[in-house]
Formats: C-alpha cells, structure tokens, sequence
C-alpha cells in the first residue's frame, strides 16, 4: 500500500472515529422507534415486508459471514453473491441491520483495504472475504475451523443448535435469550477445543476481539433497538464479552483475568 493511500486511510479513520463518538452521544438523547419500525421506507424489509428466501445455487458465492450470507439469500445484494459493490453493500448493511453509518461504512472500508481494492470503483465476490486470518478465523461461534473445513460458507449446525440451547436469559414475555455470558462461555469453549485439535490454530488478539465483536451482534441489533449501532457502543460491547471470556478461563485455571 503506497504512503498517499495510508494518509488517505489515516484521515478516513480519524473522520469515523470523531463522528461516530458523536452518534453514540445524539444515541443517548435521541427519540427511539418502536419495534417493526425501523427499517425505513423504500428497503426491503419495510412494514416486515422482506424479499422471500433463496437458497443458494452451487454457482453462488458465500462467506462466512452469516449476515450477509442472509442479504444474498433474500435478494437484497446480488443473490449470485458476485459482483458487489463495497459502496452497496455499506448501504444495505446499514439499512437491513440498523446499524451506524459510522459502522456500516467501517467493515466495507475494512475489507476493500484486505482484499487492496478500491472502495469507491471495485466489486467483489462474498467468498473473496475468506482470507484466512484476515476477517475469517480460527474458533469461530458457528464455524469449524478453517482447517476442518475449507468452505467457511457451510453451516456447522451441532454449533448452532448449541448456540440456540445456550440461552440463559428471560425476556419480559418469557422467551429465551442468550446473554453476554453465554456468548463468552461458548466462545471460550470454541477456543479450547480448537487450540487442541487443531494443529494449525492461531488466534491473534486482532481476531480475538472481531470473533467477540461478530458475536455481540447477536445482542445489538437484534430486537428493535431504536439507533443504529455504533462502532463506539458495538466495540464496548464486544470488550464486554472477551473479558467474559478471559474470566472464565481464569476460573477454570485458577488465575485473575488479564
């Protein structure tokens, strides 16, 4: 990467990190929507109207990313899964999650500079996200490692279903709901159990903190919230549940957290 397109990036970063301070801040003051009236008018998903869904076809392309796996199997990026545009795919992340323009417009950032392609000009295809070690990495959630399963697209579902049955918490109505303690349990589990039986696991802090951060999501945006996510309350959030993480392994080793 040339020295003009780091400045380029530098002041990119700053830019979002000021704004989005100031988001979470409007955050706290801000009318909130109710439930089912978040999605705004003229996207798919407005009124709970959503695009029917799709499965994929063996000529489409997936990533490991749930979420926009499930954008490509509505129809709301390109179903083929080829061909996307980081400029719409901040747009429609943005509107089917709800979350942050600061946000939205981070992770595509983010991911152009992985892939080193343009923002602003390039496309690209979901299961070009699969770098290993760049987004994509060892102890996922829902995932087999890498290792296990070179198609990061595939659904592990023991994982899933023990995910679901994981759920700790009540809602008002009585309903379960995962907790952050739940998510930080798993997740330690998932780290033990691939650091030994995977002889080629790595897990830098780097994806430490984005396996929690995919994680949190569940949490975030799900649920009505009334704003969009910010980088400043998701990142808080995914903290929150590393040092869950790091507390349960101190307690089985015996040690404090780090």
């Amino acid at each position: 990467m040339g020295f003009t397109a780091n400045v380029s990036n530098f002041f990119y970063d700053a830019k979002i990190m000021s704004w989005d301070v100031i988001l979470t801040i409007l955050n706290l003051v801000g009318k909130k929507r109710r439930i089912g009236d978040v999605t705004p008018e003229g996207h798919p998903g407005y009124g709970g109207h959503w695009p029917e869904f799709r499965p994929p076809q063996e000529t489409d392309s997936r990533c490991s990313c749930p979420g926009l796996n499930a954008l490509a199997n509505h129809g709301i990026i390109s179903h083929s899964g080829r061909g996307i545009s980081f400029i719409d795919l901040d747009r429609h992340v943005r509107a089917t999650y709800n979350i942050s323009s600061t946000l939205s417009s981070f992770v595509p950032h983010y991911a152009a500079r992985m892939l080193k392609k343009s923002f602003n000009n390039d496309t690209f295809d979901l299961e070009e996200l699969d770098v290993h070690n760049g987004i994509e990495h060892d102890a996922s959630l829902l995932r087999l490692d890498a290792a296990f399963q070179p198609n990061q697209s595939t659904k592990h579902v023991p994982y899933i279903e023990e995910l679901l049955s994981s759920a700790s918490g009540k809602d008002k109505d009585g309903n379960d709901v995962i907790t952050v303690k739940d998510l930080s349990k798993l997740l330690g589990k998932r780290r033990a159990v691939s650091r030994a039986v995977n002889k080629e696991f790595t897990l830098k802090p780097f994806h430490k903190l984005f396996g929690c951060a995919n994680a949190s999501l569940l949490l975030s945006i799900m649920g009505g919230r009334s704003h969009g996510l910010t980088l400043v309350n998701f990142n808080k959030l995914a903290l929150t549940i590393e040092f869950g993480v790091a507390q349960e392994a101190a307690e089985h080793q015996g040690t404090s957290p780090v």
